[in-house]
């Protein structure tokens, strides 16, 4: 039976510790939901009913609960089923071997939450016994024992993401060199060894957002034949950021002041990259309107 599209979903996210539930939970926070950590399953409940209120603002809720919860934690199923009647519910379980685990812990160098006076096998065992009848009765389960956390967080994405999500958010940003270079950015291009219409009267009042300057800028020689090559270069970089789980990157291009050549040229690209599947992208102009 279809679940009704109003239900609040909500993901509760388990399993042993020490097998990716931060790595888990930024993944979920970049894919929209809202994320809290270490939630007593009897807090569950009544922020769902909180979010509910909240209308549209608070979508998706991921809850990571566990033993760190003490006691607490015991009443994890029996909170999961009260809420399947009211919200659209699914529990995501994580796990790994106990070496794998024995080895996570050894190089973080903290102990294990149930391990007491004992050992960190011990205290997994523990674990795992307190994880039976959970990890059984939950509706998708991970196994992060041969994953890096870039890997752990592409099987988040792949599992947990809209349908019309898109795998990397893409931002173009225009600047001038002279107002300084952004830190924020992953490749940067310099855009002055075109002619600047600045000297050109007719264009110095006008911007690259503005056919009359853009057609002068893509005009220009080597121009194109930047456009070209520098696209192709980066669908390139593009790919792999997608394949590495990158999901946000940043591509500056620079000249003089951040009004004419620099933003004909990141109009020019944002157009070229909307084609490509999976990306989403956003144009900025840094500079645009200073003097």
């Amino acid at each position: 039976m279809a679940k009704d599209a109003s239900l609040q979903k909500v993901l509760v996210v388990t399993g042993m510790s020490g097998a990716g539930r931060s790595t888990v939970g930024n993944a979920l926070e970049d894919l929209g939901w809202y994320v809290v950590d270490n939630l007593p399953p009897q807090m569950i409940g009544p922020l769902v009913d909180l979010a509910s209120k909240a209308g549209d603002t608070v979508p998706k809720i991921a809850a990571i609960t566990d033993v760190r919860g003490g006691r607490l934690f015991a009443d994890l199923e029996q909170s999961v089923e009260s809420l399947r009647a009211t919200a659209d519910v699914r529990v995501l379980f994580l796990d790994a071997t106990d070496e794998t685990l024995v080895r996570r812990f050894e190089q973080v160098r903290r102990p294990h939450p149930l391990q007491g006076d004992g050992t960190l096998i011990d205290g997994i065992l523990a674990e795992r016994a307190k994880m039976l009848s959970m990890r059984e009765s939950s509706d998708v389960i991970i196994d992060t024992t041969e994953l890096n956390i870039h890997q752990l967080s592409t099987k988040i994405h792949d599992t947990f993401a809209e349908a019309d999500s898109p795998g990397l958010q893409l931002t173009i940003t225009s600047f001038g060199f002279k107002y300084g270079v952004p830190t924020d950015v992953d490749n940067v291009a310099d855009m002055r060894f075109l002619p600047n219409p600045f000297w050109n009267p007719e264009l110095r009042g006008h911007t690259g957002l503005e056919a009359l300057v853009s057609d002068f800028v893509l005009a220009q020689k080597g121009a194109s034949e930047f456009v070209d090559a520098y696209s192709s270069a980066l669908e390139q970089v593009i790919a792999g950021y997608q394949r590495e789980n990158k999901r946000h990157a940043t591509i500056a291009l620079g000249c003089t002041g951040g009004k004419h050549r620099s933003v004909a040229i990141a109009e020019e690209l944002a157009s070229r990259f909307r084609r490509i599947e999976g990306v989403a992208v956003t144009v900025r102009h840094r500079d645009l309107g200073k003097e």
